[in-house]
């Protein structure tokens, strides 16, 4: 894949242009600026960050809870095959990926639920990536992906165009809950479910607190989103656009022997499987150099995006953020929600 495929441009610009580093400087107009710049700054962030992500964690970019001794891919599926039963997925179904990254999820849906699935992203890195491993898995015929901005996939789709809608930790991306939300509700057929695994800070999250502001900010910039909301926002936007709430937990907060977290901690030991070794070696203190090391020469060299080096970097602070966000609740990967649009 050339680097000008991936506009190399905004990947050099993702930690130069919208960041402070030190959070007690990130202020409401970095924040404002962020928003108003929101798809720039996602497509610079995934621009450098997306392959990074293929070979440290898989082809789902998400989180997930464990069971002791369950292995680190059979999690991961296991997590979208409970969204998709939750959300009473049905053989036939057209249902909209909200996020899709690679195309990980939509595959595993599909498979497990024979929906529907139509992939939307705004990255085209990441669609061009998402297409070909689609193919390459011969599910072409189920799963397809289509590039569309967040913010206006009514106008993109059409109203009452799916009987079903998920997002798994995307939504986050974009610049408001309400508009997000506000747009699913729009594409969705009345009585459609709309099912989503939601990026939130806690109710104990207090920005006032210092610590807590520095979790915060290190989770978004490590993970490209302009602003992390809180659990009660997000609550308060899905009802204000009009949908019924279902189904509400927060998935981290149940007491798992083995924590959501445990790969980004980073210790062999923890792993549940003798290949989730390797999983948890790359997060690793010793695995981060050497990935930090290659990434440094093959910049170099043009194999990458001048600026991936930096995005690494970016990932290591996000990493730290989100063990310290997990172990304290202050943040949770998994706030799910199920919700109906009215069928009146």
């Amino acid at each position: 894949m050339p680097v000008e495929s991936r506009k190399a441009d905004r990947v050099d610009a993702y930690t130069k242009k919208y960041w402070q580093k030190d959070a007690a400087k990130d202020n409401d107009a970095h924040r404002d600026s962020r928003l108003g710049d929101y798809a720039e700054l996602v497509n610079g962030y995934y621009d450098g960050a997306t392959e990074l992500y293929e070979y440290g964690w898989a082809e789902s970019f998400h989180f997930c809870r464990f069971y002791k001794g369950e292995a680190f891919l059979q999690a991961l599926a296991r997590h979208e095959h409970y969204l998709a039963h939750m959300m009473h997925l049905k053989p036939g179904m057209r249902v909209l990926d909200v996020g899709c990254g690679v195309g990980g999820p939509a595959r595993e849906i599909a498979r497990f639920s024979d929906a529907n699935i139509v992939g939307v992203n705004n990255n085209d890195f990441q669609l061009e990536r998402a297409r070909k491993k689609t193919a390459k898995a011969g599910l072409s015929d189920k799963v397809s992906f289509v590039k569309a901005d967040f913010m206006t996939l009514s106008q993109q789709f059409g109203e009452n165009s799916f009987d079903a809608i998920y997002a798994i930790e995307a939504t986050c991306h974009a610049p408001t809950f309400e508009g997000i939300y506000g747009e699913i509700l729009k594409c969705l057929k009345p009585g459609g479910v709309f099912g989503v695994y939601e990026w939130c800070m806690t109710d104990a999250f207090d920005p006032s607190i210092p610590r807590h502001k520095e979790i915060q900010h290190g989770i978004e910039l490590g993970d490209g989103i302009a602003e992390m909301r809180t659990i009660e926002a997000a609550r308060k936007a899905l009802k204000s656009v009009g949908f019924e709430l279902l189904h509400e937990e927060d998935l981290a907060d149940r007491e798992d022997a083995v924590k959501w977290y445990y790969p980004l901690e980073g210790n062999p030991l923890k792993a549940q499987t003798t290949w989730d070794m390797f999983t948890v070696f790359r997060m690793s203190r010793v695995g981060r150099f050497f990935t930090q090391n290659m990434l440094w020469g093959i910049e170099k060299v043009g194999f990458v995006p001048k600026g991936t080096y930096d995005v690494g970097e970016s990932l290591i602070k996000a990493q730290a953020a989100l063990v310290a966000g997990g172990q304290t609740k202050l943040f949770t990967p998994m706030m799910l929600w199920v919700c109906r649009k009215p069928k009146a």
